[in-house]
């Protein structure tokens, strides 16, 4: 097994000597920090770091870990999190019919590319239930409409409890959730099949191609009560021409949608986003 170690992610506003203070932290109870890196925002004035030490010779417990860090971060006025690298995130993966995105994050799952767990697969549809078999994970199928939404969003919110659900990844999760749910369980990463701000909402292929679009793209962002508008992780685009009709946008897009969404998952569940004004910070 790979070292133990810790991963602060901290942002606060802006002042001499936060990075001094945070590895003499470290230093004095003996970490060694083997990763470390840090932004300022100058027009917000805000500092953003993130720092991972090993812990094998740490002189303090976690609890005293947690304790004496909320002492300096208080000094600082900072907010942060701390993450150990033996707690794997539990994720749930919500679908609809389409499976490309969904078999991807499986694949890599199991091939220990995203160091997590696996053990719930949400849709609103069956047809997707034997790729959940396949891979041994529980399968719930809750139909939406408009008539039972918050009913099965109640639902869906007491299952990501049932299973201690850290994050919520929309794998072509065709549905809208709504700002109720939003607010309950917030950590939830969502692929949109376009290169946003441009063409969010439904059929984005479809009106590139109307727009005689030169490039098309995916992005991966968090989602927020406000459609299509939270929060980028990571985008990617690909070349089109006037050769190429829907089917070869979508097609292509495909591509695109897996690999995005991929690259954001992993940059989650490794710790290195922090979020601010509705922007990331993303720690390479």
């Amino acid at each position: 097994m790979q070292n133990l170690t810790a991963t602060l992610l901290v942002s606060c506003p802006d002042q001499p000597g936060i990075v001094a203070q945070i590895a003499q932290f470290i230093y004095q109870n003996q970490g060694n920090i083997i990763h470390a890196d840090q932004h300022t925002d100058f027009s917000s004035g805000l500092f953003l770091n993130r720092v991972e030490w090993q812990l094998d010779n740490f002189r303090l417990s976690r609890p005293e870990l947690l304790c004496a860090w909320a002492r300096l971060a208080e000094q600082l006025q900072a907010t942060w999190q701390i993450h150990f690298s033996d707690q794997l995130p539990r994720l749930a993966l919500w679908v609809s019919k389409q499976d490309h995105c969904l078999l991807d994050i499986l694949w890599r799952w199991r091939s220990g590319e995203l160091r997590c767990e696996i053990p719930l697969i949400i849709s609103n549809h069956p047809d997707l239930k034997p790729i959940a078999d396949q891979f041994g994970i529980d399968f719930h199928c809750l139909p939406i409409t408009k008539e039972n939404k918050l009913a099965q969003e109640t639902a869906e919110l007491a299952l990501l409890k049932q299973y201690q659900i850290d994050l919520v990844v929309l794998a072509k999760y065709l549905q809208i959730l709504t700002t109720d749910f939003v607010g309950k369980f917030p950590n939830i990463i969502n692929i949109h099949h376009s290169f946003l701000p441009a063409f969010p909402g439904a059929n984005p292929y479809h009106r590139a191609h109307e727009r005689g679009v030169k490039i098309i793209g995916a992005t991966a962002h968090y989602a927020t009560a406000q459609l299509d508008e939270g929060p980028i992780i990571e985008q990617d685009v690909v070349r089109v021409s006037h050769r190429d009709n829907v089917e070869d946008l979508i097609r292509k897009g495909r591509d695109l949608e897996r690999v995005v969404l991929a690259r954001a998952v992993r940059l989650h569940l490794q710790h290195r986003i922090l979020v601010y004004d509705n922007r990331t910070v993303v720690f390479a």
